[in-house]
């Protein structure tokens, strides 16, 4: 006779614990996310820059840093014009972005401009920079590499003299050369595409070499970063919208909420800090270094070089750091400025789409949970379970989560920009963001669906831990680079 109510009570024991555990979800997704919006981008003021301490009576030896410049080698990369007789006919902020290194607020460093080739935007800019900042030390590294013709297993890549070429990874390859010939330990690779304010570097040294102990001197730190902040072109671009929606509110408020309590690394490369001496001790194995082999095994590649196989060389040097040598990072308080180029929506989503596929090779756990981390997602798990607990209305739950969610997003935007967001901007950027959130699980279900990506105008098959294999047409079959036709 009991054994229908029994029947009944099962289900809707399985719906409590359910209900129990969204909610749990929905508050740890607002505790892991706000701690970091309001703990990073702060304290600046109250900090005395390693560049101006030699001014103090009592000066500390000022650290020598090297500024390398990667040229991103990206077609239509900027948006407005520069109105310059040096700069006529490029594009977008090349110039202001270049500049902005070579008026570091800093005593002791050199630039290296690194780029491909001698046809390179950055190229034909070198000359006014280096005759404008005569008491800057500044010179240019250029290396091209050519892929000859592909026949089978016998794919040659030809390069100039002093080039090397370690991977798929152009970045890498670019700035190998730099990498080498730097004269000082600490280096800045900071991309073409990237403004900073003249206090960045000195700041950033300041946290990578601190004058003072830190409280927590168990882990020392390894790697400096920059928080992206995004611009669009005047022109408006509906793609460019909607990235600059998304890089300037959801992925900085996550990316300061995983630094904030470091959990793990997580580090994008437009502007990084770190040693050469670290970087010489790593492979990207991310198997700790013990006291007997400190890393030094005989045939285990190291150095940058070892990174070019990564399709997110930044990623995969942050985390070698971080595992192999049990060092940390830490982000200055100042913001790497730059341009979005002209997206359509399409170039917005294979843009995601890319990267989401090159992350669950790298960071599968991570990849697997992002859609639950999302406004909408969290929204509909947390309007379900409360519904079911205590009966609130879902609709009326879901305008207020998304009104919540929203206003943190801005006021992430405006700690970031450190001014509110321009009035006449406000309802378009609010549009992207509304579309950027919809947009967010169908993106992430293409992604998980395949493992190939295009990158820089070249296909790519991501395998491995975030590896990349080129993948190559021979007529009017595709080839993988290091196979033949017939495999």
């Amino acid at each position: 006779m009991n054994s229908q109510p029994e029947s009944k009570q099962i289900p809707s024991s399985f719906l409590f614990i359910f209900a129990i555990i969204g909610l749990v979800w929905y508050v740890a997704v607002w505790n892991g996310a706000i701690p970091g919006v309001y703990n990073s981008v702060s304290n600046c003021a109250t900090w005395t820059p390693a560049a101006l301490t030699y001014l103090l009576p009592q000066p500390r030896k000022v650290p020598q840093a090297t500024t390398v410049i990667a040229c991103n080698n990206t077609a239509g990369f900027c948006s407005r014009r520069i109105y310059s007789a040096t700069t006529k006919g490029l594009e977008d902020n090349l110039y202001e972005n270049l500049e902005s290194t070579f008026t570091q607020e800093y005593p002791n460093y050199e630039i290296i401009l690194s780029v491909a080739d001698e046809q390179d935007k950055l190229f034909r800019l070198r000359g006014d920079l280096i005759s404008r900042y005569p008491n800057v030390t500044a010179r240019i590294i250029v290396g091209k590499s050519i892929v000859s013709d592909i026949d089978g297993d016998n794919s040659v890549e030809e390069s100039d003299p002093g080039e090397e070429v370690v991977g798929v990874n152009p970045k890498v390859n670019n700035l190998i050369r730099s990498y080498r010939e730097a004269t000082h330990d600490i280096l800045w690779v900071i991309d073409s595409g990237v403004s900073v304010v003249p206090g960045t570097l000195a700041r950033s040294v300041d946290l990578l070499e601190p004058s003072t102990p830190t409280k927590c001197p168990k882990r020392g730190i390894a790697l400096i970063h920059h928080v992206p902040f995004a611009s669009t072109p005047e022109e408006f671009f509906l793609g460019s919208s909607i990235e600059e929606a998304f890089l300037n509110t959801s992925y900085a408020k996550m990316y300061l909420a995983i630094n904030t309590s470091s959990i793990e690394a997580c580090v994008v490369g437009k502007s990084n800090l770190y040693r050469r001496s670290d970087i010489e001790r790593v492979n990207g194995s991310l198997k700790p270094h013990t006291e007997s082999n400190n890393g030094q095994s005989e045939g285990l590649p190291r150095r940058l070089a070892a990174f070019g196989k990564f399709m997110a060389e930044d990623y995969a040097i942050a985390s070698a750091l971080w595992h192999e040598l049990d060092l940390r990072h830490d982000v200055s308080c100042d913001v790497a400025h730059t341009t979005i180029g002209k997206m359509s929506l399409s170039d917005y989503v294979w843009k995601r789409v890319r990267w989401i596929r090159v992350r669950k090779h790298m960071v599968l756990a991570a990849d697997i949970l992002e859609p639950f981390t999302e406004s909408l997602v969290a929204s509909f798990i947390a309007a379900a379970s409360l519904r079911y607990l205590f009966g609130i209305q879902v609709l009326l739950f879901l305008v207020v989560h998304n009104a919540v969610w929203l206003w943190v997003d801005l006021d992430v935007y405006e700690s970031l920009a450190g001014r509110p967001l321009a009035a006449d901007k406000r309802w378009r950027f609010i549009g992207a963001w509304c579309l950027r959130e919809l947009l967010a699980l169908p993106i992430w279900v293409l992604a998980m669906l395949g493992n190939e990506v295009i990158w820089r105008g070249k296909r790519y098959e991501v395998f491995g831990a975030g590896e990349g294999r080129a993948i190559v047409f021979a007529g009017d079959r595709l080839l993988r680079r290091g196979t033949t036709l017939d495999s």
